[in-house]
């Protein structure tokens, strides 16, 4: 945590009414072997670990007006955003690398976010409480990270999600173009779950509060019904919310963001 605080640039800035804590962090990554930006808003409260979507950054949420529509619980001091970046474009987008390259370096991106931005997170603000979030891939992204490690969070809110990269839908590819393997079936949280035994590990499943959207004419409808399906059968409560129309935009997703999050 000494490292990051020595390596972070950071400026505040007022925004909205003029209550709003903003604070830019930047800082090499030894995990990724790159700089890694993200954006803090508001000043206590709960705080929320937060995926960009596909072509997103770590200041997308912000550009698409998701913070705005948080502005009251944020200045109220309920919440405090973290916006981070999903490097799609290093990862499951970037088909120069082998497939077995992109999850490696998804993972590593985890890795990151658990050893790195966690810590940042618990020295800034000693709330108990971790909600993780995401929109279209980065609805992926925060459920893949929560399934496997349900002792660190307590909420997954998740908007738009797929939650199985290796299927096709619409325009949207198989992302491993047919290769698999044990990295990807961990990370796949429509493949695991079926498997999970582990009793421990269902417990704190269990004790998650569990947001799930999609509209009923999105693409990704019936892989979140078969993600529900799989959760009520481990007994896992959650909820599964269906929006009218297509709901994969970020109109929809500044609605839902002060409803769920």
């Amino acid at each position: 945590v000494k490292r990051l605080k020595k390596s972070c640039s950071v400026t505040r800035s007022k925004n909205f009414s003029g209550a709003m804590n903003r604070e830019y962090f930047r800082w090499y990554s030894h995990r990724l072997h790159r700089d890694m930006e993200l954006l803090v808003f508001g000043h206590a409260g709960a705080k929320v670990l937060m995926f960009p979507t596909r072509d997103g950054r770590f200041w997308e949420y912000e550009q698409l007006g998701i913070v705005g529509s948080l502005a009251e619980k944020l200045e109220a001091g309920q919440l405090q955003l973290y916006c981070i970046d999903g490097l799609a474009n290093e990862t499951f987008y970037e088909t120069r690398r082998h497939p077995a390259e992109r999850i490696r370096r998804h993972a590593a991106l985890e890795d990151y976010v658990l050893n790195e931005v966690l810590p940042l997170m618990a020295q800034k603000n000693p709330h108990d409480c971790i909600i993780v979030q995401g929109c279209s891939l980065g609805a992926y992204q925060a459920a893949s990270l929560v399934f496997r490690h349900p002792q660190l969070f307590r909420k997954l809110v998740a908007f738009s999600g797929r939650y199985d990269l290796t299927m096709k839908v619409e325009c949207f590819d198989d992302l491993f173009d047919g290769y698999y393997d044990d990295t990807i079936y961990f990370h796949t949280p429509t493949h695991f779950l079926p498997q999970l035994s582990c009793d421990r590990q269902l417990g704190r499943l269990r004790q998650l509060d569990i947001v799930l959207t999609i509209g009923n004419e999105d693409p990704f409808l019936d892989n979140n019904r078969h993600l529900s399906r799989l959760l009520a059968d481990k007994g896992v409560n959650h909820r599964l919310h269906f929006w009218d129309g297509r709901a994969h935009r970020a109109g929809a997703w500044r609605r839902m963001a002060p409803l769920y999050i």
